[in-house]
């Protein structure tokens, strides 16, 4: 499968000093969040945060530029091919084929409009380190059945049951080492244990398969297994907890709110 790379294709123009929408840096302002800067550039914030080296949960630092990445069009002239394009502009032909789905030998028409991806190398900016508990996403974006309900005798419910249909993709909360993938015979059947440093760890349980083995490191989003409703379950559903230095904590209190 071919990987894109990305390279900057116009001159430095911060945003304060012109077009948001042409600009192709911008320098963070008090109150900004990659949200807002894609917004006004019109760059998707997936795309600013790669360029930049921004991991979850994509928080910038006042002052610092960001390379906002952008892609140009053109439309095939007679006698042109695909690689005397790719040299014209600077990037591999192998980028434009995958952008605009041709073939290997760089055949293009008269009169069709290619895309000319940005292509650019990723920065690696040192970034604050943020203390506290590690950036967690929904391992799965189903409404909670079942929320958490721990007592102070130890009892009660030690994390969050959500809703999922079987098959559903279920993945990892934040990135880490995969320390449990087989099956946990007292209740939760296939579960997968990620250790994510610092005594932060998270589990998944009632899987229908687990997609990762012992050992493993994941980032996160990443696919850990598939959904079902293995071990004590009445139903389909995410068994989903959050542990610090083995203690239950509430995932309720680290996840971000659910998308509709």
């Amino acid at each position: 499968m071919r990987r894109a790379a990305f390279l900057i294709l116009a001159a430095p123009v911060l945003l304060a000093a012109g077009n948001p929408r042409t600009a192709t840096e911008y320098e963070v302002e008090s109150g900004d969040t990659l949200g807002g800067i894609s917004n006004r550039t019109g760059v998707p914030a997936a795309v600013i945060a790669a360029a930049n080296g921004i991991p979850e949960p994509y928080s910038v630092q006042v002052g610092e530029v960001l390379v906002i990445p952008r892609q140009r069009n053109h439309t095939v002239k007679p006698g042109e091919t695909g690689f005397a394009i790719a040299l014209q502009y600077g990037v591999p032909f192998e980028n434009i084929a995958i952008a605009n789905g041709l073939d290997d030998d760089g055949t293009v028409r008269v009169g069709q409009k290619l895309i000319i991806p940005a292509v650019f190398t990723p920065r690696r900016v040192a970034r604050r380190s943020i203390p506290g508990s590690p950036f967690f996403r929904r391992p799965h974006d189903g409404p909670v059945l079942y929320g958490f309900s721990k007592r102070p005798d130890g009892g009660g419910h030690d994390g969050i049951d959500i809703d999922v249909e079987l098959g559903d993709m279920i993945r990892a909360s934040a990135s880490g080492t995969v320390v449990f993938a087989d099956e946990e015979k007292t209740r939760f059947g296939r579960q997968v244990l990620i250790d994510h440093g610092n005594g932060w760890q998270t589990s998944y349980g009632h899987l229908a398969r687990i997609t990762v083995k012992k050992g493993d490191v994941v980032k996160t989003g990443e696919r850990i297994g598939l959904a079902g409703q293995a071990g004590i379950a009445t139903r389909p559903e995410l068994h989903f907890e959050i542990r610090k230095d083995g203690e239950d904590v509430d995932p309720a209190s680290k996840l971000p709110p659910r998308n509709k």
